[in-house]
């Protein structure tokens, strides 16, 4: 008999809830992932871990509005010191995906970006909240720390890894990329705010709003910072990477220029999120930690954020009730 390989696949899944202040449904993603969490927190080799006396101090100094929800999320897992700390986000272990992302602006704009990371690391959480003045929705990591996110506002950001070895005194990109969402409705707001906070690692985030304003903002330890009218990013400061190996493992400057060129071609949106779709943009490396887990369309106008996979597209927005979604998708 004819023996036919069956292709291999990666099983994802997505959560979604909606839960305007912490409470059951986020207790339920902390007994979850807690576990896996305290082991890479802790992890040897990583450095010193912050009191909870340090990183609360440093979060009131820096982002002073998230201290009530993070007191919140505290009490609900009993006040467990190890816990508190790592909520903070800050002087976190490294944390350094891969990622694409993009700025559409011919037709409806749109904000798309591929999340490449390794499988077992992902939350697989969707999350709604209004945790402060603003309703926010946005892929979850660090617990209530967001990959990419938009607000009620109309204002969208992504993150990728910005190529630079090293890390340094400061907060966890996801924890930031919250604070942006919850107190910034602009992108000029948002540049302010974010140039206030030290992070513990180089990143870039991309930032677009409704009124059409984009900005692509590099980050590392010591306080650098760096914006351009750029609406293009993947994993090295912006045309030279500092990391040239690390930028020639994972094709950084092929796919920046395979973005530029669509952009070059004025696609409108959905054309260019069919692009995320196959290579360059998307990766099947699953097994080498670096598979695209989502490709994520967020369109500030409509306040509506598509998730896409080869032919699979399931579609949330701020107020969307509970949900989940569960596909297998081709792996090398």
């Amino acid at each position: 008999m004819l023996h036919i390989p069956h292709p291999r696949v990666q099983s994802i899944a997505l959560h979604a809830f909606r839960e305007d202040l912490p409470g059951p449904r986020w207790r339920q993603l902390y007994d979850a992932a807690w576990p896996g969490y305290r082991s890479w927190y802790l992890r040897p080799g990583t450095g010193r871990r912050p009191t909870v006396s340090e990183a609360e101090q440093a979060l009131l100094r820096h982002m002073p509005e998230l201290h009530p929800t993070w007191e919140r999320l505290v009490a609900l897992t009993h006040r467990d010191s190890t816990t508190a700390s790592m909520l903070t986000g800050w002087n976190m272990p490294a944390f350094a995906p891969a990622c694409s992302q993009v700025v559409v602006s011919t037709g409806q704009r749109a904000l798309i970006r591929n999340y490449d990371y390794h499988p077992d690391l992902f939350e697989q959480v969707v999350m709604a909240t209004r945790f402060t003045d603003r309703d926010v929705v946005g892929t979850s990591d660090c617990l209530w720390g967001l990959l990419d996110g938009m607000n009620s506002d109309g204002l969208a950001i992504s993150l990728t890894f910005g190529g630079a070895r090293g890390s340094g005194t400061g907060f966890g990109i996801p924890v930031v990329v919250r604070y942006l969402l919850e107190v910034a409705g602009t992108v000029d707001e948002a540049v302010a705010a974010v140039s206030r906070i030290p992070i513990s690692m180089s990143y870039n985030l991309t930032l677009t709003d409704r009124t059409g304003d984009v900005r692509t903002v590099y980050l590392a330890p010591g306080g650098v910072m760096e914006q351009q009218d750029c609406r293009v990013a993947t994993n090295h400061r912006f045309d030279e990477p500092e990391d040239r190996a690390h930028a020639r493992r994972f094709h950084s400057l092929e796919r920046q220029a395979h973005l530029r060129g669509l952009l070059s071609e004025q696609l409108p949106a959905d054309q260019v999120a069919a692009e995320f779709l196959r290579p360059p943009l998307r990766s099947t490396g699953y097994a080498n930690g670096f598979g695209t887990l989502y490709t994520a369309d967020y369109r500030p106008d409509s306040g509506e954020v598509h998730y896409r996979w080869p032919g699979t597209t399931w579609s949330r927005r701020i107020d969307s009730t509970d949900a989940e979604i569960r596909l297998d998708v081709p792996a090398a």
